[in-house]
């Protein structure tokens, strides 16, 4: 089916398609990140605020997870750096 689109309209679907997949890859490691740390953080039956003690394990477990989402990321782009040569 895709060969019966233009070449300008071929990299417009192929652009659209990554953009999509990247924004379901986000809900994604949403996801997974607000179900590990409520599942880690929240101890108890869920009011109408959260305590001092569950404030701080969901910053400190939203910080841990963005650190070590962004250093897998540096080092897989490191990685392909590698394998490209350069």
């Amino acid at each position: 089916m895709a060969d019966k689109f233009d070449e300008a309209t071929q990299k417009e679907l192929a652009t659209f398609m990554e953009q999509e997949q990247a924004q379901a890859r986000l809900h994604s490691s949403i996801h997974t990140l607000t179900s590990t740390c409520w599942d880690k953080c929240i101890t108890g039956t869920p009011s109408s605020s959260f305590s001092r003690y569950e404030q701080g394990c969901l910053a400190n477990c939203v910080e841990r997870f963005l650190d070590t989402s962004l250093f897998l990321v540096k080092r897989i782009e490191e990685q392909r750096q590698q394998a490209l040569g350069h």
